[in-house]
């Protein structure tokens, strides 16, 4: 990183600007990729942030054929100069309007920059956070920075998460214990969070067998777009889990984060649930060890013996969607 400033350094204003739109561009997949480990450089991604970093469609589209070639397992500094590497004449003329004058590049095409000096915030050494107000038009280089480097912020980055969690399973969500669970029910983090909301992620047949007191249904991918679909408030928590927390919770708990950054992609790293987590054993764990917070106070498997018609047929109606989704992702593809 020294040597790249360094060199950067010596180089004309103009040309650093070539290298900020290219390194930019490069910070901006790693954030999906590094961080949030859900996502990867895919065709409708790239089309969108080149065409937001470069104007004219012709430069848009070399550069998109570009990123196809970065290798995510290397450094962004070094990937950048990869990118330098597609960059033609007319990509210049359109990047350096105004040639021998600083600029990074970022999502905000009108930012501020009457406000004094002294009229602007200082910032806070001991904040890790991203600033609460328009956290979309902070530098990516810095949005990136902060996210990967402190996992104890939420996925918005504006502050840290409310509950304690614990190493489970799957390394790229939040877990929490049956008895974090249990107290966030009986109202222990009420100073600390707004509301709360349990999905459980198993089929009806499970769910009627006993639950967590409160929980909601939801094992339909469809079921699960309907919360993106009402209004949320600052410290609204999702807690997931299915039988053992193994595949369908942790499943449906990356849907709903994939389809929120969808939702919020102009705004990113903007989130309308940034504070997710997934219940570490699932159902049968908090029924171990807390039963008396089920309703009812039992515990049926998936694999229960008289209920195998019914696994037939949920298993094939959440099955269905999911296949449905993925003819229509490879149309999509394939259109770029």
């Amino acid at each position: 990183m020294d040597n790249l400033s360094n060199e950067m350094s010596r180089t004309p204003s103009s040309e650093r600007k070539l290298l900020n739109a290219s390194q930019n561009l490069v910070y901006i997949l790693h954030a999906f990729k590094v961080y949030h480990k859900l996502y990867k450089p895919i065709p409708i991604l790239t089309k969108m942030i080149s065409r937001r970093l470069f104007q004219n469609s012709d430069d848009a589209d070399i550069m998109q054929s570009a990123i196809v070639t970065l290798n995510f397992d290397s450094t962004p500094e070094k990937e950048s100069r990869r990118i330098l590497s597609f960059i033609t004449p007319n990509i210049k003329r359109n990047v350096l309007t105004q040639p021998d004058q600083d600029c990074s590049v970022c999502f905000d095409d009108q930012a501020n920059t009457t406000l004094k000096k002294s009229a602007k915030r200082k910032p806070d050494n001991n904040d890790i956070s991203l600033p609460k107000r328009r956290r979309h038009n902070v530098d990516l280089k810095t949005v990136v920075n902060i996210l990967t480097e402190n996992e104890q912020l939420i996925a918005d980055g504006s502050r840290t998460y409310s509950l304690p969690t614990i190493q489970g399973k799957h390394q790229d969500l939040k877990s929490i214990s049956p008895q974090t669970l249990a107290d966030v029910v009986e109202g222990h983090y009420d100073d600390t969070i707004d509301s709360f909301r349990i999905i459980d992620c198993r089929y009806p047949y499970e769910f009627q067998g006993g639950h967590v007191r409160g929980a909601e249904n939801m094992y339909l991918h469809e079921t699960i777009l309907t919360l993106l679909q009402n209004p949320t408030t600052e410290k609204q928590v999702l807690i997931f889990h299915c039988e053992f927390s193994s595949e369908r919770g942790p499943k449906m708990l990356r849907f709903l984060r994939s389809k929120d950054r969808e939702l919020n992609k102009e705004n990113y790293p903007a989130l309308n649930f940034p504070e997710v987590y997934l219940l570490d054993g699932g159902y049968k764990a908090f029924f171990g060890e807390i039963p008396q917070l089920c309703d009812p106070i039992s515990y049926r498997p998936m694999l229960h013996s008289d209920h195998s018609t019914d696994l037939r047929h949920f298993r094939a109606k959440s099955k269905s969607w999911t296949a449905g989704e993925k003819r229509r992702y490879a149309r999509k593809s394939m259109r770029f």
